[in-house]
This record gives C-alpha cells, structure tokens and sequence, in this order.
C-alpha cells in the first residue's frame, strides 16, 4: 500500500484546515460531553442561544445566531416546546413575531450545559497564556467580520 506525501499547504490553506478540524473536533467533545443530558447538539446551542440572549430571541434572530435556516430552527424550537424545554410567545411589538424563552426546565438544563461546556474550555484552554487567547480571538472575531461584510 502505497502513502500519499502531505501537500504542501500554504499558510492560508494550513489556517482554514485548522479552523475547520478544530470547530469540527470542539463540537464533537462537548457534544460527548453532554450527551447524558437527553439534548443533541442542536439542541443544546438552541437553549445556550436563549440563555445567554439579553433579551427573548425572535425565531429569525435564533436562526441567525445558529447559522440555519428558518424551518430549521422552528423544527428546534417545535421539539425544545414538547420537551418543556422553551416556550414561545407572541411578541408585545408584533404579534406575528414569537419570542423564545427558556422555561425553569430549560434554565436548569442550560445550567448542566454550562458546567460541562465551562469544565471542557477549562480543561482545553488552561494554561495558554491570556494574552495568545485574546490575540486568537480577536483574529477569528476579525475574520468572522469579514465573511459578514461579503467579498
């Protein structure tokens, strides 16, 4: 059986590989991480989404946030309501608008979640030095900014 050489990557290439095995790889550990709880990982950034919200969330700035689509998020939130998880209500502003909140059930498993999630950063992320912590995102930021603005 024959091996194939490594390419060579340029910095660019090398870059986005890394960003995309390493966001890949994040998500499956704390997905495994969490997966005692009875929420997939879909589930779990809904509710962390709502959390951490400053105010309720439309279904379209959820949407948004997660990086889907409309139906999708609706599907989510369909699911998070039957599980007592969310609940969804009209908005004072325009009734045609549904805001997500969390219920106590929710709240309670978004505290589970961020336990796990803040114990895997801490178990991840210890020992870096703050300032190439800061200096990676403010990069990724930077970079998340751009793909926003369009080519």
């Amino acid at each position: 059986m024959s091996h194939l050489p490594n390419p060579v990557l340029t910095p660019t290439e090398r870059f986005s590989m890394a960003l995309h095995a390493t966001a890949r790889e994040w998500r499956i550990a704390i997905d495994k991480r969490l997966k005692d709880l009875g929420v997939g990982q879909s589930g779990w950034m809904t509710i962390a989404m709502i959390a951490k919200a400053r105010e309720p969330l439309s279904q379209r700035a959820l949407a948004d946030l997660l990086g889907i689509e409309g139906p999708s998020v609706v599907s989510m939130l369909d699911r998070l309501e039957r599980d007592g998880l969310v609940r969804r209500e009209p908005s004072p502003l325009d009734r045609r608008v549904k805001l997500a909140h969390l219920t106590d059930d929710g709240r309670a498993l978004y505290a589970k979640v961020r336990e796990e999630a803040d114990a895997f950063r801490s178990a991840m992320l210890d020992g870096l030095d703050p300032a190439t912590l800061n200096a990676a995102a403010d990069l990724l930021e930077g970079l998340r900014a751009r793909i926003g603005e369009g080519p």
